[in-house]
C-alpha cells in the first residue's frame, strides 16, 4: 500500500512491514522517522475517492461517532431521492464526490415546525458535495425509518469531521513550505484552529469556492496560517499574522460540557419577567437563540440568533476564519459555551429598568494567541424596548482583524412592512434589499435609521449602534439585509451551517444569498432582518478594542478585556 524507503546499500531487501506498523512504531518513539512516504495520507485519500466514485452512491459514509444509530440514519437518508438529488451531475450523470460530515441527535433548533416524533428518534445528517460546494441537511426519524425533512444549501459548508481535521493537520505539518517558514518541522507542535473554515484570494479558497481550513502554528508573537484546500487535498498558501505581546494562560477553564448540553442544548428554557415572555435555546452552531418573544401578551419576535462570526485579517489577501459558536457537544463549533446562560438585572441609577440574558463562549486556552471569546447579550426593558447585541472579547489570531457577526432576526406576523429614514421622510422598502450604515447615513431626530411595522398594529424603530450605548461599542458600521421569509423552504429558521465566506469586505456576507436575482416584494408579508456589524480590533495602548491580554499583578497573572459590543436597539412607537 505504501512505498517503503529502503537503504540503497542493501543487497537483499528485507520483508516489508505494513506501513501502519512503521507509523505506530514512530508514534511510540521506537523510530527516529517514519519509513513511509510523508504524503501517504494524500495518496490514500485519492485512492479512497477513486474507489467511492465507482460505487452506486458516490458518498463517503460517516463512521466516527454514533454507532448503529448513525449508520441507520445514513441508510435512511441515502435511500431518499431528494436527499441524494445532487450525487450525480444533473446533465452528464457523472458521479460527484460527496462525504457525510456528521450524524447527530437532532436538537430542538434543528427541527422544523410541524414535525412530531418520539423522544430520541430524530437524527441530523449533514452531507457535503465537493463538486458543487453544496451542503445537504436531512432530518431522519430512525423509528419510522423515513426522512422527515431535507434542504440543499448552495455555496455553504458544514463543520468538518475529526478525520478531515486530522488530514488538514497532516498536510500542514508535512508541507516543506511550513517547515521552511517556521525554521523547523513541526512534528511535536500540534496546530490550532484546524477545523475552522478559511479563505485565500487568488486560490480556489477565495470566497469559499472550495472547502478550506487553516491549521495555525503560534510562534512567539506571530501566527503562521497553513491554508489547506480539502477539496484538492493540498496546501495552497501561507500567511503570517501578528498576535501582539504574548499572553499567559491564567487558568484552565473548567468545562461544564455535559451540564450545558443537557440543560440548555437539549431542552428549551423559558423566561417570564417584567411583562416579557420568551423561550431560549443553545443551538449547535447559531449561538443562543431566543424565540416566541412577547411583551404584555403581544407577540413581537419569532426568533433571533447569531448565525456566524466572520473574522478577516487582510483586506487584500482575503484570509481569516468563519467561526461558529454553540453547544459544546455534538457540535464542531469553533468556540463553545462553557457556562450556562445568565439572567441579570439592568440597573440605571437606582432603578431596575429591565433584564439581560447573556451567553459567553470561550476557546479553552483564552486569552492566549489564536484563542477567541465571544459574548451574546439580549436586553429587555420595562418600557418595551429591546436590544440584540454581541461582542468579540478578543484576543484572536491577529491585531488587524475585522469581526463581522451575522444576526438573523425574524419578527412575528405575516403583514409586515419595512421603512428607511430618508431626506423626504420614511421611505418604504417594497423589494428585498441590503444597505450599509455609513458616516453619511441619515437618521431621524431620535437617531433611528429604520422602522418595521407588524400587522399594521405596532411599529418598532431601529436604532443602530453609533457609540451611544455606553458598552464600549464604537459604532456598528452595519450591513442590513431585508429578505422575504419563505415558510416552504429553510433559510435559517433551523440551525444553519456557515452561510458566508470569512473574508469578504463587501456586502457578500451570506444573507445576500436569500435575496432572489429578481428581488421579491416585501409589502405586507413575512420578513427577516439580517444584521451584520463590522468591528475592527486594535491592540494599541489607549485604543484597545476587540482585544484581551494578561497582566502581572501581586505575583499572579490577570485578564484585561476590551470587548467591542455591537447591535441595534428596537424601540416601540408610542
Amino acid at each position: 500500500m505504501f512505498q517503503i524507503i529502503a537503504s540503497a546499500q542493501q543487497k537483499k531487501a528485507k520483508p516489508k512491514k505494513p506501513a501502519a506498523v512503521y507509523l505506530n512504531e514512530y508514534r511510540a518513539g521506537l523510530m527516529s522517522s517514519p519509513k513511509v512516504d510523508t504524503n501517504w495520507f494524500i495518496v490514500e485519500r485519492k485512492k479512497e475517492i477513486e474507489q467511492i466514485l465507482k460505487d452506486s452512491l458516490p458518498v463517503k459514509w460517516y463512521k466516527e461517532k454514533g454507532g448503529e444509530q448513525a449508520i441507520l440514519a445514513q441508510k435512511i437518508a441515502l435511500a431518499d431521492p431528494f436527499f441524494t438529488r445532487y450525487l450525480f451531475d444533473l446533465k452528464t450523470k457523472k458521479p460527484l464526490w460527496n462525504e457525510i460530515f456528521g450524524v447527530y441527535p437532532a436538537r430542538p433548533g434543528d427541527i422544523k415546525k410541524g414535525i412530531t416524533s418520539l423522544p430520541g428518534s430524530l437524527m441530523r445528517v449533514e452531507m457535503y458535495n465537493y463538486a458543487n460546494n453544496l451542503t445537504t441537511i436531512g432530518i431522519v426519524d430512525i423509528f419510522k425509518l423515513k426522512l422527515v425533512s431535507a434542504d440543499h444549501y448552495p455555496d455553504m459548508q458544514p463543520d468538518i469531521p475529526p478525520s478531515l481535521i486530522q488530514l488538514a493537520e497532516r498536510i500542514a505539518i508535512n508541507a516543506p513550505e511550513v517547515e521552511k517558514a517556521l525554521g523547523f518541522k513541526p512534528n511535536a507542535q500540534k496546530p490550532i484552529m484546524s477545523s475552522t473554515k478559511t479563505a485565500l484570494n487568488r486560490t480556489k479558497c477565495e470566497r469559499s469556492q472550495h472547502l478550506c481550513v487553516a491549521p495555525t502554528f503560534v510562534q512567539g508573537n506571530r501566527a503562521l496560517w497553513a491554508i489547506v484546500d480539502l477539496t484538492d487535498n493540498r496546501l495552497v498558501g501561507l500567511r503570517w499574522t501578528n498576535t501582539g505581546t504574548d499572553a499567559a494562560v491564567v487558568t484552565e477553564r473548567k468545562l461544564q460540557n455535559e451540564t450545558v448540553a443537557d440543560c440548555y442544548c437539549e431542552k428549551v428554557n423559558s423566561i417570564s419577567k417584567n411583562g416579557w415572555n420568551m423561550d431560549y435555546l443553545l443551538t449547535a452552531s447559531d449561538g443562543l437563540q431566543i424565540s416566541n418573544v412577547s411583551f404584555n401578551d403581544k407577540r413581537i419576535l419569532n426568533s433571533a440568533k447569531l448565525v456566524d462570526w466572520h473574522v478577516s485579517y487582510s483586506g487584500t489577501d482575503g484570509f481569516g476564519y468563519s467561526d461558529a459558536v454553540g453547544c459544546p457537544i455534538y457540535s464542531q463549533a469553533a468556540v463553545v459555551a462553557t457556562d450556562p446562560p445568565k439572567v441579570a438585572e439592568i440597573i440605571e441609577g437606582d432603578s431596575v429598568v429591565g433584564f439581560m440574558l447573556e451567553q459567553k463562549f470561550f476557546s479553552e486556552l483564552w486569552p492566549g494567541p489564536c484563542n477567541y471569546s465571544y459574548s451574546q447579550r439580549y436586553f429587555f426593558y420595562n418600557d418595551g424596548r429591546f436590544r440584540i447585541t454581541c461582542a468579540s472579547i478578543g484576543r484572536g489570531c491577529g491585531n488587524n482583524g475585522t469581526y463581522r457577526p451575522v444576526f438573523r432576526i425574524s419578527f412575528a406576523g405575516n403583514e409586515q412592512n419595512f421603512y428607511e429614514y430618508a431626506q423626504e421622510g420614511w421611505k418604504h422598502w417594497t423589494k428585498e434589499n441590503w444597505q450599509l450604515q455609513k458616516p453619511s447615513t441619515l437618521y431621524d431626530s431620535s437617531g433611528y435609521q429604520y422602522k418595521i411595522s407588524l400587522n399594521n398594529s405596532s411599529n418598532y424603530f431601529i436604532e443602530p449602534g453609533k457609540g451611544q450605548f455606553n458598552d464600549g461599542g464604537k459604532g456598528d458600521n452595519a450591513y442590513l439585509y431585508l429578505t422575504k421569509n419563505h415558510l416552504n423552504k429553510d433559510e435559517g429558521e433551523t440551525d444553519l451551517v456557515t452561510i458566508g465566506p470569512c473574508c469578504n469586505t463587501n456586502h457578500e456576507q451570506g444573507p445576500e444569498k436569500f435575496i432572489n436575482p429578481i428581488p421579491e416584494s416585501t409589502v405586507n408579508t413575512d420578513l427577516v432582518l439580517w444584521y451584520v456589524p463590522q468591528m475592527k480590533n486594535d491592540d494599541r495602548p489607549g485604543s484597545k478594542y476587540c482585544w484581551a491580554e494578561t497582566y502581572y499583578e501581586n505575583g499572579v497573572y490577570k485578564i484585561k478585556a476590551y470587548p467591542c459590543f455591537a447591535g441595534p436597539m428596537f424601540v416601540p412607537q408610542k
